[in-house]
């Protein structure tokens, strides 16, 4: 058998650009027009490249790197740091080694160590590179902008996302089913992993390529690497290297059937039921439609309660399947499209595609509102091209359709990249609805962003009558805006003395209203500090200027200190103190984490509001209390327990869970006490929930 070998190839990186032509929509069209020869011009040549390799049979997901089973593949080494140190080499040593079949892309490592191992996380979706772990990131279409990452740590816990922008953008709510394991070895430890091709959008056929990188963290160095770089971002697509020579057919598996059923006994209330199913079905590699009837809305899991001293609405997060998949094409600075508006589905079905340089999303869902007799329908499209290398243009529609009435907006939005650091990102929206004018909303931002600093500059124009359009279908926190924005932060390792990192934060926004009255502005500066004795301090400073009824003035001035192991334990305190509309105000804050056993977690969070006077009784206490103890990665039990003084709101939830076909394939017996709505009272008596969720 011939033993295929690692191709390195080095090169100049030639930067995209692109024209920005002051009328924001003629500019857009005008691109949308333009040949893909310009597109593929602007690519630059991956830093490296290594032959995909058949397996003769699956390897064994143990985490033991064997040697027979991963016969063939060729290790590749030579990671480079991300940070602290960005572009030296890594202090440890790392291989990654690759092989696949027509169902599955197989991936194995070994994490050579000296210093000892630091593996806390046990929950599925954690921020596992704050353990030691290791990820590769896969761009199954080579369009060198969207890909997917796959994370384990060395306990084998998984965190799974989509990636979008060329990294500017990640999902990590997405999930897909996929094994992994990790094993402590005499010199470090080692992992393997197993992802199915079904999960995942590519490119099918012989002799494809994909864009692959591998990466890995240090959590007691705090040293992240991967071994395409040095990267400007730790998910910067483009600047993957190149997995080559890959033989796949279509998916094998092109159905996925998800299936619910729920059953409620509570005090006082009759028993009850509901059941509903999710489906997919890949109608090619990069092409898959979605339907949903009764969607699952975590039933078992409440929004956590936030402190909001603004006066505009919070955005809280989606948790329904249905829309999960593909949420990261919708991620606009002016959101048009915002899934918790739909609030009571019926049914509903989605189409995600991606053919050549072009990404499709489409979205249509009935739903039932509380406290109306009659259906409203939800439909959501966008088309969005690659062009210019790695710059992408699209247009959106967002509609609403209700007792015979329509109401949404229509939207373009580009993101330019001229080069490694400096981009462009604009966005035009027309809404309609109840109102004719004042109905239009742009900005446009030219940014430089590194792997340590970000700077960008802002002007964004909202008509007084946006959100009154668009708000049923999309979320526009507040309009009748002529606004100017900056940002500036900038990283500092300095890794000698008694100081690992500085970082400084300023952001300044004004605005004024349409008819040229000053309505805001804001200072916002932030310096924070990371010692080597792994205490962490933050210092804040905020200054405002808001109209509303009358003009207020509000500061505050913050300070933080916490300390972490590096591992799991940690523990923060905060307080801030100023004015705010009129009162004065203290807020105490503190969190703290702990590992009582291996299997066994605890976090403790608290939030306390004063405010003087206090004419809307705001001033609370809110107490957040977790627990989380794992048997084994796929049984556990999981507690929640939350207060909110002000709205005399308590929670209470335990959770017994068995994944059984993870992550979709659950059993889940639940005991709930007081679940309401994000900042609603409490009125839900003693509850048992028997929930069960399975996978065809």
């Amino acid at each position: 058998m011939r033993v295929p070998q690692v191709r390195v190839r080095r090169g100049l990186r030639r930067c995209g650009g692109a024209c920005l032509v002051l009328r924001f929509a003629g500019a857009l069209f005008l691109t949308w027009t333009s040949g893909v020869g310009a597109q593929t011009a602007a690519v630059s040549a991956p830093a490296l490249a290594i032959e995909a390799v058949k397996a003769t049979r699956p390897p064994v997901i143990d985490g033991g790197v064997g040697e027979s089973e991963w016969q063939g593949a060729v290790p590749v080494s030579n990671f480079i740091q991300y940070e602290p140190r960005r572009g030296d080499p890594s202090e440890a040593r790392t291989e990654a080694l690759v092989l696949y079949d027509a169902g599955h892309l197989y991936v194995a490592f070994r994490a050579w160590d000296s210093e000892p191992i630091t593996a806390q996380l046990t929950q599925r979706d954690a921020d596992l590179l704050r353990d030691d772990a290791v990820v590769v990131v896969v761009d199954t279409t080579n369009d060198r902008r969207s890909g997917y990452y796959f994370i384990t740590n060395a306990l084998g816990t998984q965190a799974d996302g989509r990636i979008a922008d060329d990294g500017r953008t990640t999902e990590p709510v997405w999930d897909a089913p996929w094994q992994s394991a990790a094993r402590r070895t005499d010199d470090g430890w080692s992992a393997e992993l197993s992802i199915p091709l079904s999960s995942l959008r590519y490119t099918a056929g012989d002799r494809q390529t994909w864009g692959i990188n591998f990466g890995r963290s240090r959590r007691r160095t705090l040293e992240t690497s991967f071994w395409s770089g040095p990267l400007d971002n730790e998910w910067r697509v483009s600047e993957a290297g190149q997995l080559t020579r890959l033989s796949v057919p279509p998916p094998i598996d092109r159905i996925q059937v998800v299936p619910y059923g729920l059953s409620r006994l509570q005090d006082r209330v009759a028993p009850d039921w509901e059941a509903g199913i999710d489906a997919r079905y890949a109608l090619t590699p990069t092409t898959a439609v979605y339907g949903t009837l009764y969607p699952d809305f975590a039933t078992i899991e409440a929004d956590q309660e936030q402190i909001n001293l603004t006066r505009f609405e919070l955005t809280l997060p989606e948790k329904r399947q249905f829309f999960l998949e593909g949420q990261e094409q919708f991620n606009q600075r002016f959101t048009t499209f915002y899934s918790r508006r739909i609030a009571d589905i019926t049914a509903g079905g989605k189409l995600l595609g991606k053919q050549g340089p072009w990404t499709t999303a489409l979205i249509s869902a009935q739903s039932d509102p509380v406290g109306s007799s009659r259906a409203a329908n939800y439909t959501v499209g966008r088309a969005q091209r690659d062009t210019f290398g790695r710059s992408t243009i699209a247009i959106m529609g967002a509609n609403r359709r209700f007792d015979g009435t329509d109401q949404g907006s229509f939207s373009a939005d580009a993101n330019l990249l001229f080069g490694r650091t400096f981009n462009m990102t604009a966005q035009a929206v027309k809404s309609y609805g109840r109102f004719a004018h004042g109905t239009e909303a742009f900005f446009i931002r030219p940014s430089y962003d590194s792997p340590t600093a970000h700077v960008h500059v802002r002007y964004g124009h909202l008509g007084d009558r946006v959100a009154d359009n668009l708000n049923v279908v999309g979320q526009i926190v507040d309009d009748d805006r002529r606004e100017v924005d900056s940002h500036v932060m900038k990283t500092v390792w300095i890794r000698s003395g008694g100081f690992e990192q500085v970082k400084h934060d300023a952001n300044y926004n004004i605005y004024w209203g349409q008819t040229g009255i000053l309505r805001s502005w804001k200072v916002n500066e932030a310096v924070a500090v990371e010692f080597r004795n792994r205490l962490s301090t933050r210092v804040s400073w905020v200054e405002e200027f808001k109209r509303f009824e009358k003009d207020f003035r509000n500061r505050q001035v913050g300070f933080d200190l916490g300390y972490n192991t590096r591992e799991y334990q940690s523990v923060s305190t905060g307080l801030e103190f100023g004015r705010n509309f009129d009162s004065d105000y203290l807020l105490w804050t503190g969190s703290a984490r702990y590992k009582v056993t291996p299997e066994l977690s605890a976090e403790y969070s608290l939030e306390r509001l004063e405010l003087d006077p206090d004419p809307r009784r705001q001033s609370t206490w809110i107490h957040v209390v977790r627990a989380n103890q794992f048997f084994t990665k796929d049984l556990f039990l999981r507690l929640f327990f939350q207060t909110n003084s002000a709205i005399d709101r308590k929670n209470v939830q335990a959770v017994f869970v068995y994944r059984y076909l993870p992550p979709f394939g659950t059993l889940q017996v639940a005991y709930q006490r007081g679940t309401a709505a994000f900042g609603e009272r409490s009125t839900q008596g003693n509850t048992l929930l028997v929930k069960a969720t399975t996978v065809f």
